[in-house]
């Protein structure tokens, strides 16, 4: 009987603890001066939650107020830290989603961590991506070497725009097509913009975007 009540009042002080931590939550309207937490994030849903992993419980000898703490920890390509729980827990850098220094979110694409200069509903990035090309065909090969002998691919870095759906987590490419897509969400928007020339939607891409999270904010968690 004794283990039965000790058992019912544990699970009564988790529940006020989980709605206590609840109550403390409030949603803040994105804008430049927005800082989000330090840390890193091992997914999308924790950038949303604005809930990384603190710097105070990663597993590193590296100096936690070091200028380059990030830089120093992400170029291993394993991260230690400890959970919720306090249970130690390794993660590859490569499957790292990004994380936040200095209020300042940085995703993982491409290889390397790319700062997103331009937070909203729809999120703006620049990153260098690995392009990969198959090598020429030379005529002074024979077909019958070029054709049997396996040719090595050429790659090379190339710069290039991405947006982030912060609804979804999607990364697409940055291109008119793209925007129109998105625009469709809003049928004023959608018509004022699918109205223009092909010039002009290429043009003003950016502007439409500002437009689109003008009239739909961007709303991250503080804890």
């Amino acid at each position: 009987m004794v283990k039965k009540v000790l058992y019912t009042l544990f699970l009564l002080s988790i529940c006020v603890l989980l709605f206590g931590q609840a109550d403390t939550i409030k949603l803040v309207k994105y804008s430049p001066d927005f800082k989000f937490y330090d840390g890193i994030y091992l997914n999308f849903q924790q950038v949303k939650n604005n809930k990384p992993i603190p710097k105070s419980r990663i597993i590193t000898k590296v100096d936690i107020y070091s200028l380059d703490f990030f830089n120093k920890v992400l170029m291993k390509k394993k991260v230690s830290f400890y959970d919720n729980f306090g249970i130690k827990q390794e993660y590859s850098v490569d499957d790292l989603w990004g994380y936040s220094r200095n209020g300042s979110l940085y995703i993982n694409w491409g290889n390397t961590f790319n700062r997103i200069p331009f937070v909203g509903s729809i999120s703006h990035f620049i990153a260098n991506v690995t392009v990969y090309q198959d090598r020429p065909y030379n005529p002074y090969y024979s077909s019958y070497y070029y054709y049997n002998v396996v040719q090595p691919q050429q790659t090379t870095k190339e710069m290039r725009q991405f947006i982030l759906d912060f609804e979804t987590g999607k990364i697409l490419n940055y291109n008119y097509e793209t925007v129109l897509v998105i625009l469709m969400k809003d049928t004023e928007l959608y018509d004022e913009y699918n109205n223009l020339k092909k010039k002009k939607k290429k043009q003003l891409k950016f502007l439409y975007l500002r437009k689109y999270n003008e009239k739909y904010p961007l709303y991250i968690p503080v804890h």
